[in-house]
């Protein structure tokens, strides 16, 4: 038995920052260096009492009536995110009640950022190869703009919300693990870099102020309290540049192949100019290496299956492909995976 990708949906929420409304906020910011840099153009962000099982249960329901599948079908969702709705309960049970899955489905929580998705197809491709479920709802959520300071420029331009949903379910096996659904996969894991991607504050270690926090500016004119997002992008950069292209030869080696049988690759979404100094140091063709920026930024564990959804709708992801999937961030947390995409 295979893991297969059948189909994949998101939503974004309703209200939309523009990088127009950033220079109106930051007069001394250009606006096409903004786009140029990032290569976003507009960020989602959800509303005030809207949270990440919103945005999960949402994405589901388009999925549901694509009609690929029931809740019914549904005997395991796994849910990623780090933005849940409580500490307590996990949100994957709020999202099975909201979407009428049975209660004989399993449901979890997992807690990772950027490479959530790649962790999420090795989880539910476990599951299924071990016959423990057959379709399961693969759901990433995120509402990053929570931890973020207004007046936290280096972030703001960056990161928007969103919610996607991938049903993967079980395919009779063609006698070739690395060509059918998900295929082999690789991570990698250094705790010592937390410290440039963290929320300080707000978890057990060190909780949140009971009293006003008063924001201070970083070196950039960046502001911030201990409750507030923190990302450190130089040493992000430097962390990508060197985990990246050594998963990618890696995983390659493992599987018998090189950069030529890939017909296209799709990273995390994090900066077109990240995004470029990849393809660029790993010699990618420019026609097999996909970019989904523009309308909704970085989208966190979100990024990569809206990417493959919108290169399918355009025609860039057909049947039978050989892709390459790579996610990496937060943690630092790192993980690739060859997928044979089925299509609708």
């Amino acid at each position: 038995m295979d893991a297969v990708i059948k189909a994949i949906e998101y939503h974004l929420p309703e209200h939309v920052l523009t990088n127009q409304d950033l220079a109106a906020e930051y007069p001394d910011w250009s606006i096409d260096k903004i786009e140029e840099k990032t290569g976003i153009s507009n960020r989602h962000i959800a509303g005030g009492k809207e949270c990440s099982s919103d945005l999960g249960v949402a994405a589901s329901q388009k999925l549901f009536a694509s009609g690929v599948c029931r809740p019914s079908d549904i005997d395991f969702v796994l849910l990623c995110t780090q933005s849940p709705d409580y500490f307590l309960p996990t949100t994957a049970c709020l999202v099975q009640h909201r979407l009428g899955i049975p209660t004989t489905a399993g449901a979890l929580d997992f807690n990772l950022g950027c490479s959530g998705f790649i962790y999420g197809l090795a989880l539910a491709k476990g599951l299924i190869k071990s016959e423990q479920a057959n379709s399961v709802l693969l759901i990433m959520a995120e509402t990053y703009s929570k931890f973020m300071h207004p007046g936290d420029r280096s972030v703001r331009i960056i990161f928007g919300d969103a919610g996607s949903a991938a049903l993967i379910q079980g395919a009779a096996s063609n006698g070739d693990e690395w060509e059918n659904g998900i295929g082999a996969l690789c991570f990698g894991t250094d705790g010592a870099g937390a410290g440039n991607l963290i929320v300080p504050t707000g978890g057990m270690r060190a909780p949140r102020s009971s009293s006003p926090v008063e924001a201070v500016a970083d070196a950039h004119g960046n502001y911030r309290t201990p409750d507030d997002l923190y990302m450190n992008g130089p040493a992000i950069f430097s962390f990508t540049l060197k985990a990246v292209p050594k998963v990618v030869t890696q995983l390659l080696m493992r599987a018998g192949k090189r950069i030529e049988d890939i017909d296209l690759f799709v990273f995390h979404q994090a900066s077109r100019y990240m995004l470029e100094h990849l393809r660029s140091k790993l010699a990618i063709p420019e026609s097999k290496f996909y970019v989904c920026l523009k309308h909704c930024g970085n989208t966190v564990s979100s990024t990569i299956p809206i990417a493959l959804k919108s290169a399918e709708q355009e025609g860039r992801l057909k049947p039978g492909y050989q892709l390459m999937l790579v996610g990496f961030g937060v943690g630092y947390s790192w993980g690739a995976a060859l997928v044979r995409w089925s299509g609708p």
